[in-house]
């Protein structure tokens, strides 16, 4: 899809590869952009940045974990930019822990990873369908191909954000609705510089995959798999290989992860 003359939702966008996504997507002319963020005056501060390249846009905090906040934003960019385009919706958490992490990791993992993808799908996904236009982008990670030694809740539900992105785009796809997953590896942002810094398991998994690259990398694959329509956004051409190596020999791949990472077993 053309950015050009666009309206933009982008979550998840008050620093990192949200941040990154939102200037890099401004760099297009767009007609409008909503930058979102838990983090009010991240948003805010992207937002004049993006203004700064005299593209209007508004920075507004949001839970897109909570149905009718995620409702709620789209409504808001409608009126202020008279529908909906593209949504990149991005926000994420990982957690650095195993299958024992705590009930309010688990849930925390599933509401920001899959649910609020679901809610924002939900909120903008019809009208979309009704003017047979529109490019709705989930930012998973290339752990949802994968998967990632030490993380279990992270793992689990960016299988799930690409599973979801994989059913929306075999149900509006045929109505005129693209839809891309966005699936990096290692990216230099604080999630995964403090899991490096912490020891943790899967961010030495994830550094020891590929190059760390940062968010304006991302983001720039990004804005090309959008003008291209494309399903798998891989802004790490090593994950492509990777996961053609995972699905020619699923044995061979579970047993290499298996001697990647020893996590601590409770027994």
């Amino acid at each position: 899809m053309e950015i050009y003359g666009k309206s933009l939702v982008i979550t998840g966008a008050g620093r990192g590869i949200g941040a990154a996504l939102a200037l890099r997507l401004a760099a297009e002319h767009p007609r409008g952009v909503v930058v979102a963020d838990l983090d009010e005056l991240g948003a805010q501060r992207v937002a004049a940045q993006v203004r700064e390249l005299d593209v209007p846009a508004v920075g507004v905090r949001v839970d897109v974990g909570d149905k009718s906040e995620a409702r709620g934003l789209i409504e808001l960019a409608t009126k202020e930019y008279d529908g909906v385009d593209i949504v990149c919706s991005n926000a994420g958490v990982a957690t650095g822990m195993g299958i024992h992490a705590g009930e309010r990791d688990w849930a925390k993992a599933w509401s920001v990873n899959v649910r609020a993808h679901v809610h924002l799908a939900q909120a903008v996904l019809p009208g979309m369908a009704r003017a047979r236009s529109g490019h709705f982008m989930i930012t998973a990670s290339a752990a949802g191909l994968l998967g990632l030694p030490g993380d279990a809740p992270y793992s689990v539900t960016k299988y799930a954000a690409v599973g979801l992105a994989e059913w929306l785009a075999f149900t509006y796809g045929p109505v005129g609705v693209h839809v891309s997953a966005l699936c990096p590896l290692g990216v230099r942002t604080d999630l995964l510089m403090t899991g490096l810094e912490a020891g943790h398991v899967a961010a030495r998994a994830v550094a020891g995959y590929a190059p760390i690259l940062e968010p304006e990398d991302i983001a720039e694959a990004a804005v090309l798999g959008i003008a291209e329509d494309r399903f798998l956004i891989l802004p790490h051409p090593e994950v492509a290989e990777l996961y053609e190596r995972k699905a020619a020999d699923p044995q061979a791949w579970v047993t290499a992860q298996q001697g990647a990472a020893r996590p601590r077993v409770r027994t």
